[in-house]
C-alpha cells in the first residue's frame, strides 16, 4: 500500500469556502484573505500578518522592507530549503553561511558569530521541520550588533519558544502554506510583525510598491506608487482555503504530536539519532525527521522504504553546496554539520490519520540493517 509522506487535510470546509469564494465573483486578494491573515494574527497573538504569494516572497519581502540590499551580508543555516539563500541574493545581498547544531538541526549561535562580519546587516534563523531555532542566544546576538532577526518559519506555524510562538520571536516572521506545512493554501505565505512601518511596507511591496488610496478617496481613483514592487499577493481562493484550515488547526497539529510520539517509542529502540526537543520548545512536527550513522545506510533505508511504495526523502539542503551558491559560500570551510545532516537525515511520512500498523511498518524497514 502507498504511504505518502504527508497528505494535506482537506475537507468540506474548504470545498464550502472555494465555493462562496467563486460564488462572490471576487477571486483576487479580498476580503477572505483579510480574515486568513487576522486568523493567523490572532493564532499568534501579534499585531499584523501580510499574506502573500508563497513562503519565498515572504522572505524576499521582509529582506526588502528591511533595507536590505547590494553590499550586505545575511547570515543563514546552511541547512535549510535553497529558498532561504535565495531570498538573500534575490535583494542584492549575499547569502553567509552558518552551521547548525545537529541535534535540533538549528542555527548554531557559536557559528552564526564566526559567520559575523563588518557587513552583516541580517540574521535568518530558520526554525527547520517545526523546531525554533535557539532564539534567545541568536536574539542576543543579533542585539548586541544592532542586526536585523529574520524569522523563516515556513515549517513552524504551531511551534514555540519559550512560550512565545514562532513568528513573534524576530523583526519579522516568515511562513509557508506549500502543501507539505502544516496547514496549506496550494501555495502561499504569511509575514508577521509587531512594527506599524514594516507592516505598511510589506502591505505595498506585495501590491506592485501602491500606497493605499487616502480616506475620501473616489473609487475611481488611482494609487500612488512610492517605491517598486512586485505581485506577491494572495488570491481569495487561497485565503478561503486558509481560512478553513486554520479552523482545523489546533487539531492538526495534535494529530502530528500523536504522530510523531508514535515514532519516538517505535524507534526508541533502535540505533537511529530521534528529533530532539528542549525544554523551552514545542514542536510542531511539520517533519519527523531522523539520522543515521552513515549515509550508506540511511540510503539503503530509503531504498527499501522505496521499494515498498513508501515515500521519504532527505530531510533537507546543506545549501551552502549548491551549485550556484559557489560563488556566495565567504567561508569555504564551513558547515560540516549541515553536510553531515544532509547526508545521513530522513524524513518519514507523517499523514494525517495514519494508522499504527503502517508506522510500524516504517520503522521495521527503517532498522534492517
Amino acid at each position: 500500500m502507498h504511504i505518502p509522506i504527508i497528505r494535506p487535510v482537506l475537507g468540506d470546509e474548504e470545498l464550502e469556502n472555494v465555493g462562496k469564494c467563486l460564488a462572490s465573483g471576487y477571486l483576487t486578494q479580498g476580503q477572505f484573505v483579510a480574515r486568513f491573515e487576522k486568523s493567523v494574527s490572532d493564532h499568534l497573538a501579534c499585531r499584523h500578518a501580510v499574506a502573500v504569494t508563497s513562503g519565498t516572497a515572504a522572505l524576499h519581502l521582509a529582506l526588502l522592507a528591511l533595507g536590505i540590499g547590494p553590499g550586505d551580508e545575511v547570515v543563514v543555516p546552511s541547512l535549510t530549503w535553497v529558498a532561504t539563500a535565495n531570498a538573500v541574493a534575490y535583494v542584492g545581498a549575499t547569502p553567509v553561511f552558518a552551521d547548525v547544531r545537529p541535534e535540533t538541526f538549528t542555527l548554531d549561535p557559536d557559528d552564526l558569530v564566526r559567520a559575523l562580519t563588518p557587513r552583516t546587516r541580517a540574521v535568518v534563523a530558520v526554525h527547520l521541520f517545526g523546531l525554533c531555532a535557539d532564539m534567545a542566544e541568536i536574539s542576543r546576538i543579533a542585539a548586541d550588533r544592532d542586526l536585523f532577526l529574520v524569522e523563516d518559519a515556513a515549517c513552524a506555524l504551531g511551534s514555540s519558544y519559550g512560550g512565545r510562538p514562532a513568528g513573534t520571536l524576530g523583526h519579522v516572521g516568515c511562513f509557508s502554506f506549500h502543501p507539505r506545512k502544516v496547514i496549506t493554501t496550494g501555495e502561499g505565505g504569511m509575514l508577521t510583525t509587531e512594527d506599524d512601518g514594516l507592516d505598511s511596507a510589506l502591505r505595498e511591496l506585495r501590491n506592485h510598491g501602491c500606497a493605499p488610496l487616502p480616506a475620501g478617496s473616489p473609487p475611481w481613483a488611482m494609487p500612488d506608487v512610492p517605491r517598486c514592487g512586485y505581485n506577491y499577493r494572495m488570491t481569495d481562493i487561497q485565503g478561503a482555503i486558509g481560512c478553513a484550515q486554520m479552523g482545523k488547526i489546533e487539531a492538526i497539529l495534535a494529530e502530528r504530536a500523536r504522530l510523531a510520539a508514535v515514532y519516538t517509542e517505535l524507534l526508541a529502540s533502535s540505533s537511529l539519532i530521534l528529533p530532539a526537543v528542549p525544554e523551552d520548545r514545542v514542536h510542531s512536527w511539520q517533519s519527523y525527521v531522523v539520522r543515521f550513522r552513515t549515509t550508506a545506510a540511511r540510503n539503503a533505508a530509503a531504498e527499501r522504504l522505496a521499494a515498498a511504495d513508501i515515500e521519504c526523502r532527505p530531510g533537507t539542503h546543506a545549501a551552502h553546496r549548491l551549485r550556484w551558491q559557489a560563488g556566495h559560500a565567504l567561508r569555504t570551510d564551513c558547515c560540516p554539520c549541515a553536510t553531515l545532516c544532509e547526508d545521513t537525515s530522513l524524513a518519514l511520512p507523517l499523514v494525517h490519520g495514519m494508522a499504527r500498523e503502517d508506522q510500524a511498518r516504517v520503522a521495521a524497514l527503517l532498522c534492517q540493517d
